[in-house]
């Protein structure tokens, strides 16, 4: 039985999860990927850091062994720095509608995963009602003329199915090892801070971008990228996978509203129609067979 604070926690990831593309288009007027997600996962490791000594959580830290720590590594080095680089990398390749639909896979890829690794069970019912909330989103982003996507690069799709299959991987590892949500969303940002520092003096340079920029960067890696991580997986402990997998597909429609209030940009009837059917999606899954 699913908790309201479950809930609470899985409407709170929607909503800073939805910000991501006015985030990232404001800070990347001044900064490239690497350097944004550099200062981001700064921002994250520190707040962090600060809510495990808040709720005396390092006292714990003693309770696991190596093992347990490498596997947190893994994990953060999978959905903390990975996921993003592959994001990244995809839509610099391709156009931001193929890229967003194809990264839009993977609350899909986190249900087949539940049923491979966690061994939950899949019923029509949940396959229907994602499937119906992952058309809503192509009536969305393609803005309502379906038969007009394609795909047009083949490395920029690979990277964007990568990036899915990446954070669904690390969404189901996180939820079967099961440890305790501070102290592992604490280890997943040290180990994404060594990595991408690794990378950023490899591959780029640090930048000090201006005080605008500061602003939406400590919002990006306190509450996007950093906090959420902690309530992502209390939603995933608390509901349902299948349920999660459907809500999830009312981000985009959430993104299009601050697009609009932040960016300029219009809402579209279509993404109104495709609200509809995401929605309806959600219902088929929430839909309980009455005897």
């Amino acid at each position: 039985m699913a908790s309201k604070s479950g809930y609470l926690y899985l409407i709170l990831c929607i909503l800073f999860w939805a910000s991501i593309p006015v985030v990232s288009k404001k800070i990347l007027v001044e900064l490239n990927n690497l350097q944004m997600l550099f200062y981001s996962t700064i921002f994250s490791f520190i707040v962090l850091g600060i809510i495990l000594l808040i709720q005396k959580k390092h006292k714990i830290m003693k309770k696991y062994s190596a093992k347990d720590y490498l596997n947190m590594a893994f994990l953060g080095f999978l959905g903390t720095y990975l996921y993003y680089v592959l994001l990244y990398g995809a839509l610099a390749l391709t156009t931001a509608q193929e890229g967003f639909i194809l990264a839009y896979t993977w609350p899909i890829l986190v249900l087949i995963l539940a049923f491979v690794i966690l061994k939950e069970k899949v019923t029509l019912k949940k396959i229907l009602a994602i499937l119906v909330s992952f058309f809503g989103i192509i009536i969305i982003v393609t803005q309502g003329n379906i038969h007009s996507l394609t795909l047009t690069n083949f490395s920029g799709d690979f990277l964007a199915l990568s990036g899915a299959f990446v954070f669904a991987l690390f969404s189901i590892l996180g939820k079967k090892y099961n440890f305790d949500k501070t102290v592992s969303a604490f280890i997943y940002f040290l180990s994404a801070l060594i990595f991408i520092t690794i990378t950023l003096f490899i591959f780029s340079t640090p930048k000090i971008p201006s005080l605008n920029i500061w602003i939406w960067l400590m919002f990006n890696g306190i509450l996007v990228n950093g906090v959420t991580y902690i309530w992502w997986f209390k939603a995933l402990e608390k509901v349902e996978t299948s349920i999660i997998s459907t809500a999830l597909y009312l981000t985009p429609f959430i993104s299009l509203i601050y697009i609009w209030l932040f960016l300029d940009e219009k809402i579209l009837l279509s993404s109104i129609l495709g609200l509809v059917v995401i929605v309806a999606g959600i219902l088929i899954q929430s839909y309980k067979n009455r005897k």
